[in-house]
This record gives C-alpha cells, structure tokens and sequence, in this order.
C-alpha cells in the first residue's frame, strides 16, 4: 500500500506560495460546461456557453441562477459575466404556477382535435398538471395503462396581450405535440423536459385572437414516468444597461478554481471562481461557501477609476424563479450580508431530480468597509445605479429583490484587487431514516452562517495558497499518469463529482457522504453510483469513501432492509428514508459494495471497517456465491442498456466481490475463510473464461457468441492484485477493444454506438502501458471538447457523433481518477 496522494504533499505544498503561471499547467479543454459555484447538488452554478458573459449562469440541470458580474473603467460598462435576462409576463400560468382546468382523454379522438372549434364535451375535465405520482404539480393522474394523452386548454387573450412577444412554456415526458389554434408549434420526439421556454412562430401568433384561444397537446408515454404542462407568457419591455461585453481572453479549469481573464478597454481583469473542496479538510469541503476573487490592471499606464458590479437573482433560492422571495441585509463583525430566501421556507419539502433547493437562505457577503455597497432592489434599478454611479431608489418592499454588491477600487494605476463570496445556508440538509439532519459543519446545531462565512473569510489566504498547490499536483501527477488530455478531463471532473454529495452526520456518529443522482433519476445514496465515483475517494480521503456506504451497512444491519443482498440506494433526494427505485440490483450492489469495502483496506492497509460489518459482508458474499456465476436476468448498473441474463461483466463483478471478502478475511487473521473463499473465486473465474471465450475476446452474455462488452470490472483484479482471473484475459480485450472504436470513443457494448465515460477509464486501466491507455483517451477528451450539448459533463454519451444521450453533472466522473488510484495503490 502507497500513502494518500493528498497527505504527503501536505507540509511542502501548502506551505508554497501561489505558484506563477509557469508552475501552473493551464487547461486548454474546451469544457462543454465550466463550473462556478460548487458547493452541493442544490447550490450550484455553471457557465453553459464558451465566454462567461454569453449565456446566464445555471443550475446544472440548466435552469437559469442569473449571476451578472461588471465592470466601470472611468464610467464605461463592461459585462463581463451573464446576460440581462428577458423578463416575461404571465398571460396563462403552467401548473407549478397555478392549477389550470382542461379538457383530456386517454382515448384517441377524431381528427380536427387540435382545432379551436372543435367539440369536447365529452372529454375528461381535470386540473393540470397531468402526470404520474413522482412528478411535480401533479393534480390529475395519467393512469399507468393509457399510453397517450390529448390535452385541450382554452387561453382567453386581450388586444393588449397579442400587443406582445408571446412565449411557451411547457414541460414534457415524453413525446409531446403542441398546437395553438390549430397550429403545431412543438414536435420533440422521443424525448423528456422540464420548462422549456420557446417563442411563438410567426404562423401560430398569427393565428391567435381577442377572447378564446386554444392551446392542445398530444403526450406519448413511452416507458416510466409521464407528464404534460403547458402556458403562455409575454415578453416585458427591459431596458438592457449591460449591453457592452468585456473580450475574453482566456478561461482554465482546475481541480478546484476556474479562472478568467478579459481585457475592458485599458484594463485587464482577472476573475477566479474557487471552491476550497480539499479533501482531507472535511470542515472546508462542507463549508456551504465559495469565492470569486478578481484582479484588474492597467495595461496603458494610466489610472483608471474602477468599480466592480455582482448582481444575484433571488432564483438561487428557489426552485421555480416564479416563487415568492424575500430579501435582507445584514452586518456582523466586520463583514456584510446580504441574504434571499422563499417566503415559504417550506424546509425538506421537496424531493427529485431536477428539482432545486426553496428553503433556507442564499447569501452574498464582503467587507463591511466604505469601498463596498451592499444594494437589494429591482434588476433595473441596481444596474442603472451602477453605470450611472447613483443611489438606487429604495424598494416599495423586499418581494423578489436581486441582491448587488459593488467594490469601488477607485483611481487604479497598479494592481488591485478583492474578493466576495456566495454561499447557502440549507438549515437542514436530508431527512436520514425520519430524522432531519443539519450539514456536517453545523451537525451539532451550535453554529450559524455567519460563523461559517466568518471563519471562510479568515482562511482565505492559506486555503487559496492550498488550493493552488493542489490544482498544480494534481495537473501534474494526472498528466504523467494518463496525459495531458487525461490530466485535463480530471481537473475539470473534480469538483463535479464531489458537489453532487452532501456532507452529514448520522445520528450514530458515522458520515454520510451521500450522493444525488443527478439526471438519472435523484436517487439518494445510490450504490451503483458510488462505485463508478469512488476511485477519487480511495484515493484522497478513505473516511469520505466510507462515508459513500456508511448508510447502506446502517440499512441493512438496522434490520430496515432485510433481503440478502445490498439496497440500490436509500431514497429519493434528500428524502433518505429506505430505497424508492423501482428494481432491485442484487448482484451489482452486493459485489459493488464488498469490492469498494476491500479497497479502503488496501488503501489503509487494515480491515478494520470490514470487520465492523462482517456479518453483513458474509451475508452478501453468500448470495454472490450462489447467483454470480452465471447471472439471472438482473438489473446492473447499465440499466438504462436494459437488463439481460448471463451478463459476463456482472459476473465478473461478482468473482471479484467474493475475492474481495477472501482478501478482507485473511486480513483479519481468517486464514481458513479466506482460503475458502479465495478458492471459490478462483474456480468461478476459471468456469468464467471457459464460458465467455469468443475466441479473440469474451462474450457480452455467456449465451450469445458474437458479442462483445467493456469488462470494465476485471480492473479491481488488477488495482488489488486479486490474482483471480488470468492477465491473458485482459490482455485479448484491450487489443480487441481498439478494433471497436469509433471517433468518440469505445462502445458499451455491441448493441448500441453509445458508451458510458467513466467505464472508458476503467477499461483503459486495464491497459499495461500509457500509450496505450491514451488511445481510449483520446476520444474521449474529443467529445468533451466538440460537443455541442453544453451542459456539466455527460457520463452517457454516443461515440459515432459528439452528442449526450442522457445523464449530466453526475458524481460518476470521480471514476477518471482510476488511473491515478492505480498508481497510487
């Protein structure tokens, strides 16, 4: 066993200094999103687009966090962060608004049903939204056995209203067809949405009318969950005071900061974006607060009067833009805030995927000091303050305010520079088996925000010193490992996947280091997503890997989940009261978990956390003995491929487990079950290779000759030195693998073009040389770099054409740090 990569560089790193540009590796991916805010799956900030200023900032399921950064050189604006957001009038509320009547059928009408005149009177009449149970704003159900659904809605419009830019909005799953007045304005194939916002064609505004109106809609339902909502809103008039963008000169993500450079006239600006998520300090990496520091020079000489704008929108704190707010300011011990929060506060009250946080209070904070004003007040009000460097008028009250900070630097013919920082206090954090739990840094409920931007503020100089030194280790330990191209997809996978966590304590003292499954399906604490996720936390902090199933062990040992093999996960996100996906996966979580569980001992060169839930490991090591061979037809963590039986790779999965319990056993001193158990892997991975032989590869189904599959779990025999499977078995795959590549990298399998990122890394590990793992590389770093789906990195993506298939921002990506683990190991 190797010491922690982190723990060594410690003393000689974070004593450094900053290190200049010519120590720090820039990073020239062009990243298909660029993190900003990383604190947790609710707060959280990206820019979706190549230059900060051109697209708002957003929620990484793509919801717009307006964030609007700007600058002032002697009375001159320059944005150069976001965009002055259209501003829409609600003329016809969707459901999340409020619940709006309908007439519907599951039955397929007569043609015409489109039209305005024609009759449905015998139709159903409900209140939208139309949906099945997990989704939102649900108030008629779509009956699991009726695959389609006709929606009518009628719209009443005045002359005024058509005066206007006239937008839809709508949400979806799946297919939907849209029409208004007849006219089809939607059509989007097999697909699913939430709040899409298009405006009306020129055809369908034409058709429209005073008085009556009618919006129709035709939903298909083709697997899972259903749902149909539609509305309409007119755009506001808006007078845009940011018009001039700054030029962008450069942009580098690192592990744990983002950087920017623009040039503004005669000035340059620097702007970092950090999150201080090192891991060995869990107090930083829960600390619910990030940085945006920034820097401007002169390059003429010259001095220049300089002030520096931030503006936020309430929406960080909401999970609709539409929901009331209420804003304050605040100051305490030198420092200024100013806060936003929902007006309901109703907290833990929402659980699902692409749903964002509406309780607790987002933040903006800084120097209490006379060069800083901390403004709250309407989006014109503030920027029009700004440029025409005024007082703002006071709001008529705290409703929906954005909150403003803006730093006056004053006459700059040198260096100047300074800092905000942004951050969230969710008051509590999941619901754990009925009880509400508070973030790791308050578990005790003895602290508040202000101590925690207070202490954030205080370790700014060694915490930024430390970031940089990790980013630059990282960049380098990476790049001599895998690369440059694979140095640059970890620093840019790094705090993607440890933001897609919370942070807690259980109330038996263990920590919960507990996933969301973002854009899969919101799972809490999801099994199959720690085990793709892990190598990043084998190989930094061992507690927070423990911290990944500490809540599985309690499941199963507490007697609230009693089958013989491992739970899928632990709720729906942040509710983890006890498993909600629909299937279970006995085979992957059982090996899953014993596999990650001989890990950390290896990593810690002791079995004491296997030995602390022994009886349980035995349980799932006996339902792997008798079912892993030859699987029966499972779900496995590709579900989304579709579940088959005789799944080699699922085997592998679980020969590997019960190797890794023979390993945890001798560990312990259990000689005689290690042997046994060891021996037992041992004959089922000969039984394996004799079954899954295809001649120059192995078999994706011991049943189907001519197939093929990623064997991506072979490499824990190779990380672990498990010695279980023959080297000659990987050794006819990789050759045979490089044959099966296409532009954008290898295949899952032989069914579909599409593959799974982080199981690139994997197979690629399984590679004896750097050469070679760099060819799986390669293309892999080429869709990450030319796709045109600008959203955080997908993990499920097609390899004959640069487009996600699904999937986004999931913690998965911790799964690229394989290679290093590998080295470390």
């Amino acid at each position: 066993m190797k010491p922690f990569l982190f723990l060594p560089l410690a003393a000689a790193l974070f004593a450094a200094c900053q290190p200049s540009a010519t120590q720090r590796t820039a990073n020239t991916l062009r990243a298909p999103a660029f993190p900003l805010i990383t604190v947790d799956p609710y707060t959280s900030g990206w820019s979706f687009d190549d230059e900060l200023y051109g697209g708002s900032v957003k929620h990484w399921t793509g919801e717009n966090f307006p964030l609007i950064g700007a600058i002032t050189i002697d009375g001159q604006a320059y944005r150069f962060m976001g965009v002055e957001n259209r501003v829409y009038e609600t003329v016809a509320p969707t459901a999340g608004q409020s619940p709006w009547k309908a007439a519907y059928t599951f039955a397929q009408p007569s043609a015409g049903w489109e039209q305005p005149a024609f009759n449905d009177a015998k139709w159903q009449k409900g209140t939208a939204a139309f949906g099945t149970r997990h989704k939102t704003a649900v108030n008629t159900p779509w009956e699991e056995n009726f695959r389609d659904i006709w929606v009518r809605r009628e719209v009443n419009l005045t002359a005024e209203d058509l005066a206007k830019p006239l937008y839809l909005h709508y949400s979806h799953d799946d297919d939907i067809f849209i029409y208004v007045n007849g006219v089809e304005v939607v059509n989007t194939g097999n697909a699913c949405a939430e709040d899409r916002t298009a405006p009306l064609p020129e055809k369908a505004a034409q058709a429209l009318k005073p008085g009556k109106n009618v919006l129709a809609a035709h939903c298909i339902n083709r697997v899972g969950e259903a749902y149909v909502d539609l509305g309409l809103s007119a755009e506001a008039p808006v007078t845009y005071h940011l018009e001039q963008p700054a030029l962008q000169t450069s942009v580098d993500v690192q592990a744990t900061q983002t950087r920017y450079t623009f040039t503004c006239g005669a000035v340059d600006l620097e702007l970092t974006f950090t999150a201080p998520l090192l891991p060995d300090n869990l107090e930083w990496v829960s600390r619910p607060v990030n940085y945006i520091s920034y820097s401007v020079t002169p390059t003429d000489g010259a001095a220049h009067d300089v002030s520096v704008y931030f503006e936020a929108s309430p929406a960080w704190a909401v999970n609709k833009a539409w929901q009331p707010t209420r804003a304050e300011s605040v100051k305490k011990d030198g420092l200024a805030y100013l806060k936003t929060g929902s007006e309901a506060q109703d907290i833990l009250g929402k659980k699902g995927d692409n749903v964002r946080i509406d309780w607790g209070y987002f933040y903006l904070c800084g120097e209490d000091t006379p060069a800083f004003q901390y403004l709250i007040g309407s989006p014109a009000d503030l920027r029009t303050a700004f440029v025409q460097r005024t007082a703002p008028a006071a709001p008529p009250d705290s409703t929906n305010r954005h909150l403003a900070v803006v730093h006056s630097l004053g006459k700059v013919s040198a260096k100047a520079s300074g800092k905000i920082m942004l951050g969230y206090d969710d008051l509590y954090s999941v619901q754990y088996f009925g009880e509400n739990l508070r973030p790791y840094w308050n578990s005790d409920g003895r602290r508040d925000i202000f101590d925690a931007f207070a202490c954030a503020h205080a370790d700014y100089p060694q915490l930024i010193k430390k970031c940089n030194a990790f980013d630059a280790e990282l960049m380098r330990k990476a790049a001599d490992a895998g690369g440059k191209e694979y140095a640059e997809l970890c620093a840019l996978a790094y705090r993607q996947a440890i933001a897609a966590h919370k942070l807690v304590k259980a109330p038996n003292g263990d920590l919960l280091f507990l996933s969301k499954e973002n854009f899969s399906n919101g799972s809490i604490g999801t099994v199959d997503i720690t085990y793709p996720s892990a190598p990043l936390f084998l190989l930094y902090n061992t507690e927070l890997c423990k911290g990944l199933l500490n809540h599985i062990f309690y499941y199963s040992e507490s007697g609230k989940w009693t089958k013989p093999f491992a739970a899928h996960d632990v709720g729906t996100y942040p509710i983890a009261n006890g498993q909600t996906y629909g299937g279970d996966m006995p085979i992957e979580e059982s090996g899953n978990m014993l596999i990650l569980t001989a890990a950390i001992a290896e990593r810690e060169g002791n079995a004491k956390y296997a030995e602390k839930h022994w009886d349980v490991l035995t349980t799932w090591t006996s339902y792997l003995v008798e079912k892993g061979l030859d699987p029966e037809n499972q779900l496995c963590t590709d579900d989304f491929a579709g579940h088959f039986a005789h799944n080699t790779n699922l085997s592998v999965k679980a020969i590997l487990g019960i190797a890794s319990y023979g390993r945890l056993a001798a560990m312990l001193g259990k000689q005689e079950v290690a042997d046994e158990y060891t021996g037992k892997a041992k004959a089922m991975a000969q039984e394996w290779v004799r079954m899954a032989d295809d001649g120059d590869h192995y078999r994706l189904t011991f049943d189907q000759p001519g197939t093929w599959s990623q064997k991506y779990n072979l490499v824990w025999n190779k990380l672990l030195n498990l010695d279980i499977f023959p080297k000659e078995v990987a050794q006819k795959e990789i050759p045979y693998y490089l044959t099966k590549q296409n532009t954008y990298g290898l295949p899952l399998d032989n069914r579909e073009t599409y593959t799974k990122a982080d199981w690139i890394v994997w197979t690629a590990t399984l590679a004896d040389d750097k050469a070679t793992f760099e060819q799986f590389i390669r293309p892999l770093y080429a869709f990450a770099a030319t796709t045109p789906d600008r959203v955080p990195m997908s993990d499920w993506y097609f390899t004959d054409r640069p487009n996600q298939r699904g999937f986004q921002a999931r913690s998965v990506v911790g799964g690229y740090f394989i290679k290093l683990l590998e080295k470390a190991l």
